[in-house]
């Protein structure tokens, strides 16, 4: 498809993946006659994957994000979908960056129509395609038209509004202002403006809301890198391996560690990391009993049975660049091989560590604890660019060894 072509869709459920070689946040967006979204409700994306006949599907970093359209399930009122696309890097443009709309039949498969923007530049977010019903037929369209203030553009340019983050003070500040809404871009030489922390409200092109009002749905407001050091995750948080705007592609340490609760008492437990494919298959465990995998790109320390000592209890080391490229994720689990429930240890944590320097990259300790045998500590997840991500987990298990620990690790990537 060319900008501005449209053709009829010959499916009634139809797929919009968004390619490209950075990743992407998609989103979807539910218009009436007006060009407006109803409430936020119609907003579409990963922390609203799914609405009235459109919902969104996460490539995990593997794969392309999509938005899926089923157009017999829509409201009688919705009269459009538009598909959008942003850089997932907080800041980035389109610069280089060709993505392409893949227009799928959901039921076999097969490609309705392909479209890929031409001439992108300073745009920091995109509508890409858009599904709409015209004398009652469902059409695609190739729109390409950008944004230079990222997807709070978008958001705004359709009737949602988009709080601006309040500047960090050592006194509670006041609510920003709503943000203006913005223009399509067209070239010129000024830079482009930063973009707001992505989040929306409920009221359309209103002030925000008093505090008591239930929170909006969050859009998040960007990756952590490691640009300022030493990152200290939180659960379910997640810091970006990159640096210096490159990603880490050389050897991790995993160091995991733990002391017993009570004294005098020895407690062994066992750190392992499970390997999974793009499907979320498993591909192998490195453990106690098996210390290399995945021909030696992970290699494990060796057991240590009792917690005693100071610094890491026990140490994987995963060489990044030397992985497998069927090798996506990586799951960090502890296990108590004894028996004793994880209520009985006390400062159990992990930290990845660049292997050549020593130095400590991210760190997460392990705050409550529950009467279980197992946790899985965090993940390492490949993402579509080729970097890789950590996230903070903390979540218990019933398991004693790793093998009980691999399809709860799947559930989580």
């Amino acid at each position: 498809m060319t900008p501005g072509s449209n053709l009829p869709l010959s499916a009634a459920r139809v797929a919009v993946d968004v390619a490209a070689p950075a990743r992407l946040d998609v989103s979807g967006l539910l218009l009436t006659a007006d060009g407006k979204v109803r409430s936020d409700d119609d907003f579409i994306f990963y922390n609203q994957p799914a609405g009235p006949g459109v919902t969104y599907r996460s490539g995990n970093g593997t794969a392309p994000d999509a938005i899926t359209i089923d157009t017999t399930a829509l409201p009688p009122d919705i009269e459009k979908i538009v598909v959008t696309a942003s850089p997932d890097s907080a800041g980035r443009t389109f610069q280089g960056v060709e993505p392409t709309a893949t227009v799928r039949n959901v039921e076999d498969g097969s490609v309705l129509a392909t479209f890929t923007p031409p001439q992108l530049g300073t745009e920091t977010a995109l509508v890409i395609v858009e599904v709409y019903r015209r004398n009652g037929v469902w059409k695609v369209r190739a729109v390409g038209q950008g944004y230079a203030n990222g997807l709070a553009g978008i958001a705004t340019d359709f009737g949602v509004s988009v709080e601006e983050p309040a500047p960090a003070t050592p006194a509670p500040a006041p609510a920003a202002p709503p943000a203006p809404v913005p223009a399509p871009v067209a070239p010129a030489p000024a830079a482009p403006p930063a973009a707001p922390t992505r989040s929306v409200a409920s009221t359309p092109q209103q002030a925000p809301p008093p505090a008591a009002a239930p929170a909006a749905p969050t859009l998040g407001a960007g990756k952590i890198n490691l640009d300022k050091g030493r990152v200290n995750l939180q659960k379910n948080q997640t810091v970006s391996l990159v640096k210096g705007g490159r990603p880490l592609l050389s050897q991790v340490k995993m160091g995991l560690g733990w002391e017993p609760a009570y004294r005098g008492k020895d407690i062994d437990l066992d750190a392992s990391v499970i390997a999974y494919g793009p499907q979320r298959n498993h591909l192998d465990s490195c453990y106690f009993g098996k210390l290399s995998i995945l021909n030696g790109s992970v290699k494990h320390s060796g057991d240590n049975l009792t917690g005693d000592g100071a610094g890491d209890d026990e140490v994987i080391v995963v060489d990044l660049g030397r992985l497998p490229q069927e090798a996506t994720g990586l799951v960090f689990t502890v296990n108590s091989f004894s028996g004793q429930k994880f209520t009985e240890v006390a400062k159990a944590y992990c930290r990845l560590m660049d292997a050549t320097t020593g130095e400590e990259l991210a760190r997460f300790d392990l705050t409550s604890a529950q009467p279980q045998t197992g946790v899985l500590m965090c993940k390492l997840i490949r993402q579509y660019s080729g970097e890789w991500e950590m996230t903070a987990l903390g979540d218990f298990v019933k398991s004693r060894t790793v093998r009980g620990m691999v399809k709860p690790g799947a559930q989580i990537l």
